[in-house]
């Protein structure tokens, strides 16, 4: 809509609202915006667009810092990219698997980009106990080993834990003990307040710039988000 159009629009809404008083004006301007709309569905995705825009950035004022701040080492990607994507995530969820190699793809063509990985273990009795020993890994700086290591094994219970966190080299007392501090626990209940307060209900789910996104959306939809929070 050019900007011709939209003042002429305007102009006349605003005749139609000193002529007809507050009331009968008001409806007269629903009546154009109505017909507008009628004649020109194709706005509707843009308004669509912005309204979720809109609504993003009032979920995230408050919380963006700290979602966006990593337990110290579980980051995939460049740690010290300037570009960041937050996914929250369950050892457990076959979505969450399939996206891994979505994942990897955008580290690969995307060289300054942070993945924050938010462990939400709400799928799977296991799903703790693996977002624990996860957590554990990034304290020893072994964090993408475990991740990758553990959606390839493709189950989640204790032995398959235990094996793969022995497979990718923790010290494994050490390992017992951080995911059992009150420090990780602190860590997956907050992730589970923040996942609440934004409206996120399941696994995966992606924050990039002022764009949440929920669900296995593909590369194409991801990386078009990371494009976007570059040039926020």
């Amino acid at each position: 809509m050019g900007n011709a159009s939209k003042f002429t629009m305007i102009a006349g809404a605003l005749l139609l609202v000193g002529a007809g008083g507050w009331y009968g004006g008001r409806i007269a301007v629903e009546h154009v915006v109505h017909d507008y709309i009628l004649d020109h569905p194709e706005i509707l995705p843009q308004a669509m667009e912005n309204l979720q825009k809109r609504q993003a950035t009032q979920a995230l004022s408050g919380v963006r810092q700290n979602v966006e701040t990593p337990f110290p080492g579980a980051v995939l990607g460049n740690p010290n990219g300037k570009v960041t994507l937050v996914e929250f995530t369950d050892f457990a969820c076959g979505y969450c698997r399939q996206s891994l190699g979505d994942v990897q793809g955008l580290i690969a063509k995307n060289p300054d980009l942070r993945i924050v990985v938010r462990e939400l273990p709400i799928i799977s009795p296991h799903s703790p106990d693996a977002a624990k020993m996860a957590l554990a890994a990034a304290e020893q700086g072994k964090y993408p080993q475990f991740h990758d290591a553990m959606f390839a094994a493709g189950q989640v219970d204790t032995p398959t834990i235990e094996a793969v966190a022995q497979k990718v080299g923790l010290d494994m007392d050490r390992a017992r003990r951080i995911a059992a501090s009150p420090t990780v626990e602190a860590e997956l209940s907050r992730n589970l307040e923040i996942a609440q307060r934004l409206g996120f209900s399941g696994t995966p789910s992606w924050i990039a710039g002022e764009r949440l996104i929920a669900g296995a959306v593909g590369i194409d939809q991801l990386s078009e988000a990371v494009n976007a929070a570059r040039g926020r």
